[in-house]
């Protein structure tokens, strides 16, 4: 019989963070749900039987992190599973975005994270133990008109993974990058939307964002099945780095890598020429 595992999810409040939330405490697990609206996590979920901790908290303020994961640790024991699900999407061409609003990508989708790990890992590095699931996205591998600060933060939410794997790999701790297409959350939802507010009328802007708005409803993942995919990948001893999810994602994927080997090959030559001449 698996021995009950302990959860550290953030952004547990609603969409994928929600549902995980709900599945690993139908497992039997206990989970330490972080978001900035508690009362809206406890109403939202019916029966936990003591297995859920709730705690209310700014992924983007390290000492709420770091008092956070102690709080966690002293209540319910350990930790064996992060999922770093909180994000933030902001949609604006760059010339259109402020250096606040971008770094507000940033802060909440890459920086945030790291606040997590880096106050997670003496603990998981002390039991030799552990799993990090990091939710990217497809977009992490490509980018669309509008997206750019997006993508910007999810590209180096997959780099930062891929070093974190190979730096904690000796410690018997596990990464896991995630790369969702589009589910059915409330990400799309207008109410949930963030845009930029220098406008300019030559890129117009809001025909971007109801062209993004128009999936709403419509897109194709389910976001209870990513949330029991999630919770296998907890019981898996040697479980995969990359894991694109979705149809759509890994689809895109796939496309992005093959037209990028077909440019670089046409453009072999150059991409050669700047060696030191072979003696």
């Amino acid at each position: 019989m698996c021995k009950q595992k302990v959860w550290f999810i953030t952004g547990a409040s609603k969409g994928m963070g929600l549902e995980i939330t709900k599945a690993v405490l139908r497992n039997g697990d206990k989970v330490i749900a972080t978001s900035r609206n508690t009362d809206t996590l406890i109403g939202k979920i019916e029966e936990h039987e003591g297995n859920l901790l709730p705690i209310k908290l700014d992924i983007t303020n390290e000492k709420e992190v770091k008092k956070a994961i102690i709080k966690g640790i002293d209540e319910l024991g350990h930790i064996d599973v992060v999922v770093n699900n909180a994000g933030y999407n902001l949609l604006g061409n760059i010339e259109e975005l402020s250096d606040a609003e971008f770094r507000k990508t940033m802060d909440v989708n890459v920086f945030a994270m790291t606040h997590i790990i880096r106050n997670v890992l003496p603990h998981l590095r002390n039991q030799k133990s552990g799993h990090i699931i990091n939710i990217a996205s497809m977009m992490g591998y490509m980018s669309y008109h509008a997206n750019g600060s997006y993508s910007a933060s999810k590209y180096a939410v997959i780099g930062l993974s891929e070093a974190l794997a190979q730096e904690i790999a000796p410690f018997g701790i596990k990464v896991t990058i995630l790369t969702p297409g589009t589910f059915r959350t409330n990400f799309m939802n207008e109410d949930s939307l963030n845009v930029a507010k220098n406008k300019i009328d030559a890129y117009n802007l809001d025909k971007q964002v109801a062209q993004f708005t128009g999936f709403d409803g419509k897109q194709l993942g389910n976001p209870e099945k990513l949330a029991a995919v999630v919770r296998k990948l907890a019981e898996m001893p040697n479980p995969p780095l990359h894991l694109p999810l979705g149809s759509d994602s890994y689809n895109a994927i796939l496309e992005i890598r093959k037209n990028e080997k077909e440019e670089m090959e046409q453009w072999i030559a150059l991409s050669l020429s700047t060696d030191f001449e072979q003696e």
